[in-house]
């Protein structure tokens, strides 16, 4: 029966989504939306039971063999679905939050005409990342791993007619290949190094296999370096990390509910799961624990520092998911693998409901999703802003120690905390860059706040409400654009301009409020599981590698180290409010001082720029080298338009001997023979 009930969660989402999308015509739009929110609130359903057998400790890892795949050699690769503490915890967070999503899209997609094609997506990119989180071999992570990529692709460019969604999706789909190629790479030594791909059997190896070397790229090196490294750079592309994250923010260009899909429970986290599951790896290399450290601290300053710049609504949380995987890999990196997917697991609750709220409030606001054109909105949609304060709380980790505290109050303390007792150079960096990018994450986020819900209504300067207002603009979803839509500069008139914003219909509201109870209390109600050193150790039951002697020294970290995140995170509450409520002429003297710093931040440190000077543009170039050198002027000139032209000509020369006479036909016959005889001649000679 649990067999059963492991293949009904993660098949249920494949059966919808081909029903969805090869049916969708057929069935209709409302069929194909039941049929796919049901399979996954049943796939959700079933869910839940495992993870609570885990938690009380009631269950027992289990494989759950599907069918026999592929047998080369020596390879042997059997799909198999795994099922331990680290795979359910990632099946109640995907299925969750996916099945919310699902309800959420029947209100925010309810003009698009393409809505089963759109639940059909959503619901093949929940299979692809179900098949992931249950991999039992490498070959079987990375079929999930591509499907996340290749549903990204799909999902991004949802609006297809759109440039900049097609543009958004095909750089996404670019850069994670980057990332993918080092994925694989990975999973070639690893094969080459233990002779099987069979997760169990190598994490059982890789202790044996420190301090043995690997020639890779005319070097040696570490064995496990070069493969953790390998493997860390799939993650980097697929998790969005400093370098590999430029096409998170470009994400946006698809629909909301996509944005909180990909942001708070599949897409970004695979990178984050796959260390965490593998981490018997990582552990036995120094030097890659190291890299992932520093990685996973400079994402995590670099993006917060973008985020507080940015006037999309939705760019702003899509920065700060880049900050806070950040958080997750330097929690990893510094042993602390508990408390990476304890904040994976608070974060999936209270970012989905930052992105679903932001969706909330540019529905309301007629899709206009630049911050500068809201205002005031807290009492025309207070179900949506009561929310969102919910998840801006435990995005900034409030909290009181030893009394109550929202859901990232206990899952980033417990990862700065960490960072602090691990005592090495690159941990005190970390909690150092930690710490301040939770000042700045408090800033940014409150700014969101103030800027949307508070001070004046500053609709009437907006395009989308003056064309609702004059009947130009019908309400369809794929609207939506970006903070380029608007003078970078222009200064905002005040007043509403007749316009009077909406609340949501209950399809987008309940899936808030439903989120809304996770970022509240899923910090204090799990925490004791995922990193306490009394009962995380049993929780985890080697599903990752564990660090009780860390967990302990986690918990009795100075008083100042323990407070420092409420400090911070007061500070930027307090900057936030002083130049957007009290002081609303602040930001504009900051940015008559210091406009060269402004400039550098508002071109995201200039990451886009230098891309294209140095790949974008010459990969261009070089396409159309290869376009009108190689392809016009040889292939078509010397193959099909040459053979056409010589075609051609030889009709023309032909035509000419077409005379009429039987003379000339003579005189042709008895050349062609004297030709024939003098080869033959020859020929016999």
């Amino acid at each position: 029966m649990h067999a059963i009930i492991l293949i009904l969660i993660v098949f249920l989402p494949l059966f919808a989504a081909i029903v969805a999308g090869l049916g969708g015509r057929v069935i209709g739009r409302v069929p194909a939306k039941v049929v796919t929110t049901g399979a996954l609130f049943l796939s959700c359903a079933l869910s839940w039971p495992i993870f609570v057998r885990f938690l009380t400790g009631s269950a027992q890892p289990a494989v759950v063999p599907v069918l026999d795949w592929i047998h080369s050699g020596d390879m042997a690769v059997d799909w198999a679905l795994r099922v331990d503490t680290l795979t359910a915890v990632m099946l109640v967070v995907v299925t969750t939050v996916s099945s919310l999503v699902h309800l959420y899209s029947w209100g925010y997609m309810e003009e698009d005409p393409s809505q089963p094609r759109f639940f059909a997506y959503l619901s093949l990119f929940t299979f692809a990342m179900l098949m992931l989180v249950t991999a039992d071999s490498l070959v079987q992570m990375f079929f999930g791993w591509e499907g996340v990529g290749l549903a990204s692709y799909l999902l991004i460019g949802f609006w297809y007619y759109k440039p900049s969604a097609n543009a958004a999706a095909l750089k996404a789909f670019v850069v994670n290949r980057v990332g993918d190629f080092g994925f694989s790479l990975g999973i070639f030594g690893t094969f080459l190094v233990f002779g099987t791909v069979s997760i169990p059997a190598i994490l059982a190896a890789a202790p044996a296999m420190a301090g043995s070397t690997l020639h890779f790229a005319g070097m040696t090196g570490s064995t496990m370096t070069v493969l953790c490294l390998l493997l860390f750079v799939g993650a980097m592309g697929k998790s969005a990390q400093i370098g590999l994250h430029t096409w998170l923010p470009d994400a946006m260009e698809g629909p909301t509910p996509v944005s909180a899909l990909i942001h708070a429970a599949t897409m970004v986290t695979a990178g984050v799961f796959m260390v965490c599951r593998l981490s018997p790896m990582f552990v036995t290399s120094e030097t890659a624990m190291t890299v992932v450290t520093y990685v996973g601290a400079a994402t995590c300053i670099f993006a917060a520092t973008i985020g507080c710049v940015q006037n999309d609504i939705k760019r702003v949380i899509a920065y700060s998911t880049c900050s806070q995987l950040g958080y997750m890999f330097f929690a990893a990196g510094t042993g602390a693998f508990g408390a990476a997917m304890f904040h994976l697991f608070t974060h999936a609750f209270f970012k989905a409901l930052l992105f679903l709220g932001a969706g909330s409030v540019i529905h309301a606001m007629h899709h206009e999703q630049d911050m500068r054109y809201y205002g005031a909105l807290r009492k025309d949609i207070p179900i949506t802003f009561w929310t969102m304060i919910a998840g801006t709380l435990a995005i900034t980790g409030v909290g009181i120690a030893g009394v109550f505290g929202f859901a990232g109050f206990y899952s980033k303390d417990s990862i700065l905390e960490a960072a602090f007792a691990n005592g090495s150079v690159h941990g005190g960096i970390a909690w150092f860059l930690g710490s301040l990018a939770a000042l700045l994450t408090s800033f940014y986020s409150w700014r969101l706040i103030f800027l949307t819900f508070f001070g004046p209504a500053r609709w009437a300067a907006s395009e989308h409400i003056q064309h609702a207002l004059q009947g130009e603009h019908h309400d369809d979803p794929s609207a939506e654009h970006g903070d380029s839509a608007h003078d970078a500069h222009a200064v905002p008139a005040t007043g509403s301009g007749g316009y009077h914003p909406h609340e949501s219909p209950p399809t987008m509201l309940v899936p808030l409020i439903l989120l809304a109870v996770g970022a509240v209390f899923a910090g204090i109600g799990f925490g004791r599981f995922f990193v306490s050193p009394e009962g995380a150790g049993a929780f985890w039951r080697g599903s990752l590698a564990f660090n009780e002697e860390l967990a302990h020294a986690a918990h009795h970290v100075p008083w100042l180290v323990s407070l420092t995140p409420t400090i911070v995170m007061l500070i930027g509450l307090a900057l936030a409010h002083r130049n957007y409520i009290r002081v609303p002429d602040a930001p504009a003297a900051f940015v008559a001082t210091f406009p060269g710093l402004h400039r550098f931040l508002t071109h995201k440190w200039y990451f886009d720029e230098i891309y294209a000077i140095l790949f974008v543009r010459p990969a261009f170039r070089i396409g159309r080298f290869f376009w009108h050198r190689g392809d016009e002027r040889t292939i078509d000139r010397f193959g099909p338009h040459g053979a056409a032209t010589l075609v051609g000509f030889g009709n023309r020369v032909t035509a000419r001997f077409q005379s009429g006479y039987v003379t000339n036909y003579a005189l042709v016959m008895l050349l062609g023979l004297i030709g024939a005889a003098s080869w033959a001649l020859w020929w016999a000679r």
